[in-house]
């Protein structure tokens, strides 16, 4: 039974999704998917638009049919059983929970351009120093104060600010155009034209450069779907809503970094390109001064915004985790009046000053925020599908056309994302994905492994999926830091191959869980009544 007070509209759950996108990925996004694929960056935010879109259609449905708290991490328990559901959720949350601190350093970053000497102080270039992690602590504080007290104060707060977002990048792209605007910087010779460093670099800014990191804000309506007044209208329109209006943002801001960088800035090559606060540096370069004080303050808006939105989604992450039985049940308590799962909220709170402490500067994480993001899509696209054969008792109240063709395909972008990740870091973070693991058997262990066999079977594919995973990312080309057994061509064949196959006995393997079961019985109840 939802515990959580149905407070959010529509319009305020999609600002809910486009305020969680457009965060410091605006701000950082455009240059760093620039220094790895040079102009052909636009075509890297407009494939990674249509990827997530894919990948949240099958969301859509599920978050229609399930509208819960934290329902990103319940998905995969509900058809395949706890294995699954664990390292999807696990993968869910360690890159949900990391994007607070991620936000706040972001806004710290942008006060070292400042004119002031102390500003400067604030970033050495590579990591925040100590002065400027307590003001990125200072402000996961505030994210922190402004979900803990009333769900309607964080939704006013966040629509208020997701206004401000539209403005300030709007602003930031006519100023520079009009300022000056290069076009030859997109088919330049000198730097390597259009696409300097070929597919290779187009499709590794997808999934490491902020474009994936930027969009995994599609999730949060989903998450915060049993605060939702009407979730069965309000989720398609929130999530294909946010994504869109977003992506034509991004691509717009693409094109205008590319064309507003002076000449000088990538005379060695567009890798060459260090900036510390981008889109501030750029107006400074070019004079405009109102700009500048527009883009400091936009620093603390657009970061915040988003990082309390992902305060208030990771606590409804942590409740999920608690109803699949993953985490102690104090996580699972709600505020009894206002509908606030406050002791998660503590939890995420002290997670994100690990990682504050850990990682020092945004670019440190966007990279592993990104690749355990990818992982977390991958149960979506054949939960929606198993429950398709298994649940036809199910209310659905949105039921998507062409699914059965959509859902593999959703899996196997989501596969060829892992895969550009490159290695090592497909490797490394897949290692951080079994690090949970011993949380997992902790749990098995204390109900006495009851049915264990029956949820190993049903979550062997994943193990097997991830590991496979990082052996193709080590022998794959080069071009992707593989050692090139596999060359480049035949790379994407190979991995194309095995997701239709992991994704086949991922289907396969899904089966009427319990939890199922009491869903179709309490909708049986719905109809009676």
């Amino acid at each position: 039974m939802n515990k959580m007070r149905r407070d959010i509209g529509t319009f305020a759950l999609m600002m809910t999704g486009i305020g969680s996108i457009i965060g410091s990925g605006w701000l950082f996004g455009a240059w760093k998917a620039a220094k790895i694929a040079g102009p052909s960056a636009i075509l890297s935010w407009a494939i990674g638009t249509i990827i997530i879109l894919i990948i949240g259609l099958t969301f859509t449905e599920l978050g229609s049919m399930f509208p819960e708290a934290g329902g990103m991490v319940r998905y995969g328990h509900y058809t395949h059983g706890s294995l699954v559901g664990f390292l999807a959720g696990w993968a869910n949350w360690i890159a949900i929970v990391s994007v607070i601190p991620v936000e706040a350093e972001a806004s710290a970053q942008y006060m070292s351009s400042w004119r002031f000497d102390w500003a400067h102080q604030l970033y050495d270039g590579k990591e925040l120093t100590t002065p400027g992690l307590w003001i990125a602590a200072a402000l996961v504080v505030v994210y922190f104060i402004l979900n803990y007290f009333t769900v309607k104060l964080f939704a006013r707060v966040n629509t208020a600010i997701t206004i401000f977002k539209f403005i300030i990048p709007a602003l930031a792209i006519i100023g520079l155009i009009i300022a000056s605007f290069h076009g030859s910087h997109f088919t330049s010779h000198e730097t390597g034209g259009f696409m300097p460093y070929g597919w290779s670099g187009v499709f590794t800014a997808i999934a490491t450069s902020g474009i994936v990191f930027a969009f995994n804000g599609f999730q949060s309506p989903i998450n915060m779907a049993g605060e939702a007044r009407d979730p069965k209208r309000s989720i398609p329109i929130a999530v294909i809503g946010s994504i869109l209006i977003a992506g034509v943002i991004y691509v717009l801001l693409q094109i205008t970094f590319i064309g507003s960088v002076k000449p000088e800035m990538i005379a060695h090559g567009w890798n060459h390109i260090n900036l510390n606060s981008p889109f501030a540096d750029l107006a400074i370069a070019w004079g405009l001064n109102w700009l500048v004080l527009l883009l400091f303050a936009d620093a603390f808006v657009s970061p915040s915004g988003t990082g309390m939105t992902y305060t208030a989604t990771t606590a409804r992450m942590i409740y999920g985790m608690e109803q699949n039985g993953y985490f102690p049940k104090v996580f699972g308590r709600v505020h009894p009046k206002l509908g606030i799962p406050r002791p998660a909220m503590w939890l995420n709170l002290v997670v994100s000053f690990i990682f504050l402490y850990l990682f020092r500067g945004w670019g440190s994480l966007s990279d592993v925020i990104s690749v355990a993001t990818v992982i977390s899509y991958l149960i979506g696209p054949i939960s929606v599908v198993v429950l398709r054969n298994i649940g036809n008792d199910l209310q659905r109240p949105l039921r998507l056309k062409g699914i059965k063709i959509l859902a593999p395909i959703a899996f196997i972008v989501g596969s060829l994302m892992l895969y550009w990740s490159r290695w090592p870091l497909t490797g490394e973070i897949t290692i951080v994905m079994l690090i949970g693991l011993p949380i997992y058997f902790y749990y098995q262990f204390k109900n006495k492994f009851r049915g264990f066999s029956t949820h190993l079977k049903a979550g062997l594919w994943m193990i097997i999926y991830l590991l496979w995973m990082v052996v193709l990312s080590l022998i794959g080309s080069s071009d992707f830091g593989g050692l090139n057994i596999i060359p480049t061509g035949w790379d994407t064949v190979a991995v194309v191959i095995s997701a239709l196959i992991f994704y086949l006995w991922g289907v396969k393997s899904g089966w009427k869980t319990p939890e199922i079961e009491g869903k179709e019985r309490e909708d049986h109840q719905q109809e009676e009544r």
